[in-house]
């Protein structure tokens, strides 16, 4: 019989880590949902054992084809609307299913219904699927189950998806543009190096005489790029994967690249605040739903993407275990504002510590839409002005010679 390592959290939000014989991981689920066990972590440990023509389960979270946060968003929103309505659970998913796009969505949804089917709770089967269903939104759900405000929860976690995703959405477009506007430009620059100044190098060389400094320096940036242009494309395309390789692998280096970022002027300011706004967010829909403080705390810390941040809620949950207040440990990682303590501190003073946490989190995304509507309109000008000096600077160089056509040519 196979075995497995499991590490769950109860009801009082202790930790249990066990071991133990289960026909299959699905027959351990069914067994940690009856007890009412949030899991978080589950290994089989005699995976090289194997019969003779058994197959071995293996799952592959592909790099594209993935669920977005919208995707959850609709989807917990559409099912919360039909459980309130009063429709069938399993057949409210099974709708779902064959109307949603998503196709990883719609089989998950599937077989969370045809489990639900066969006993299994809804949070136990949204367990199975850890790629599909994010921990937050299967907490949620399992408080809902306990509760018998499962459309309640639903239309919670729902909420805070479209939240998340509008955060989301802020940060690629205040990149998007500045991203583009400097590849276009590096573009352009690099075409004129290379095919431009060639031209006009080949036509002062015919006329003699010394070329201006500026020329000079432009001409040979152009025969530089020229003669190790492959070297200069595999340099780039080698720095991108292994800075993609190191930051995805390595700990140590991501964890210096969010602490860079921290430490950045205007990125610092923009990471902050979108961080403490999904950190908020996150810790009021969980705690106002009825998830313990510290299941609540692990939760917000995972949804947390800097490494520094993420660490510095791992130390202040322990400390909160240990009883000590929840605004108090945070003030001692330093990383969190004054106005976020001071807010907490009130919240859990007068036990309205969800209504804080809420507070907090739509105070943060409207800064963090004001950062980031002024950081644009801060790069905008920046960039056009830095664009436009560097390619008249180009020209100058390039056509300072014309003005000085009658002492170039050599009688």
């Amino acid at each position: 019989m196979p075995r497995f390592r499991y590490k769950v959290i109860d009801e009082a939000g202790n930790i249990i880590e066990q071991e133990g014989n289960y026909p299959s991981e699905d027959e351990l689920l069914v067994e940690l949902s009856k007890g009412n066990y949030s899991l978080v972590q589950i290994e089989r440990l005699d995976k090289g054992e194997k019969k003779v023509g058994e197959k071995e389960s293996v799952r592959i979270k592909l790099p594209f084809g993935g669920v977005s946060d919208r995707d959850i968003s609709i989807f917990c929103r559409q099912l919360g609307t039909m459980v309130n309505a009063g429709l069938n659970l399993v057949d409210a998913l099974n709708i779902i299913a064959d109307q949603t796009p998503n196709k990883r969505l719609a089989s998950a949804a599937k077989d969370v219904a045809t489990r639900i089917n066969e006993g299994m709770g809804v949070s136990a089967a949204m367990q199975r699927h850890p790629n599909v269903f994010p921990e937050f939104v299967v907490n949620l759900v399992k408080v809902g189950e306990e509760t018998g405000n499962l459309d309640a929860s639903l239309i919670k976690a729902a909420d805070y998806y479209e939240k998340i995703a509008m955060i989301k959405s802020k940060i690629k477009s205040a990149s998007f543009y500045p991203t583009f506007v400097v590849v276009v430009a590096t573009f352009i620059v690099s075409g004129i190096l290379y095919f431009l100044v060639p031209t006009f190098a080949e036509i002062y060389s015919s006329l003699g005489g010394e070329l201006p400094l500026p020329t000079q320096m432009l001409i040979a940036a152009s025969n530089a790029l020229r003669n190790s242009l492959p070297t200069v494309i595999i340099s780039i395309v080698a720095f991108s994967l292994v800075f993609r390789y190191l930051y995805r692998n390595n700990y140590a280096f991501r964890k210096g690249v969010h602490k860079l970022s921290l430490r950045v002027p205007k990125m610092n300011d923009l990471v902050v605040k979108s961080t403490m706004a999904k950190f908020a967010r996150t810790m009021a829909a969980l705690f106002s739903a009825g998830v313990a403080l510290e299941r609540a705390f692990e939760v917000a810390g995972q949804t947390t993407d800097n490494l520094v941040i993420k660490e510095a809620v791992e130390q202040a949950k322990k400390e909160v275990i240990e009883g000590e207040p929840m605004y108090r440990a945070l003030e001692k990682t330093g990383l969190f504002p004054k106005v976020v303590i001071a807010m907490i501190k009130v919240g859990e003073d007068t036990g309205r510590l969800d209504d804080m946490l809420e507070t907090i989190a739509r105070f943060y995304e409207d800064e963090f839409d004001k950062t980031v509507d002024g950081m644009i309109k801060l790069i905008e000008p920046m960039l056009i002005v830095f664009i436009g000096g560097v390619v008249g600077l180009i020209l100058i160089a390039l056509y300072m010679p014309i003005f000085k056509m009658g002492e170039l040519i050599k009688t």
